[in-house]
């Protein structure tokens, strides 16, 4: 007989498999795929991902290999947010933890094992930048070589 907290682990884990599996199939079919399945493929991967309740501290541990007591600083330095719920437990954001679960394996994947809560804010940090239009826009046009002079 599972337990509660045994199916609602089993329901997250399958659920990140999925957005996992979506994420790898899109970007292995990038090549092959026009713009507008791909952007279809990745919605998809983004709508599951969504879809996902508000995740407990004691299974973020288990989903990102670190004990709760990490998982609770990383939530109070901001790398993990809390979901925004009604509920007194603190509950974080699957959004938020499925970044940082990227962040980490490819950390883990590179060798780094100690300071890890630096590596992943920086990194947070650098894709916030990355992630301004107002970016893109000014690489967009000094690819196109429309840079102009300031």
């Amino acid at each position: 007989m599972t337990t509660t907290k045994q199916r609602e682990r089993d329901e997250l884990f399958d659920q990140f498999q999925r957005v996992e599996e979506l994420e790898e199939v899109a970007e292995q079919a990038s090549a092959q795929l026009d713009p507008t399945q791909l952007e279809r493929l990745r919605s998809v991967a983004r709508r599951t991902l969504a879809g996902i309740k508000p995740v407990r501290v004691s299974l973020a541990s288990e989903l990102l290999d670190l004990d709760e007591k990490t998982i609770r600083s990383w939530t109070e330095e901001g790398v993990l947010t809390e979901a925004d719920t009604a509920s007194t437990r603190r509950l974080l954001d699957p959004e938020r933890l499925h970044e940082v679960l990227h962040i980490v394996r490819e950390l883990r994947a590179n060798g780094k094992r100690a300071d890890l809560l630096d590596a992943v804010w920086w990194k947070l940090s650098d894709q916030a930048v990355l992630d301004r239009e107002d970016l893109a826009d000014s690489l967009a046009e000094m690819r196109r070589g429309d840079a102009h002079k300031v």
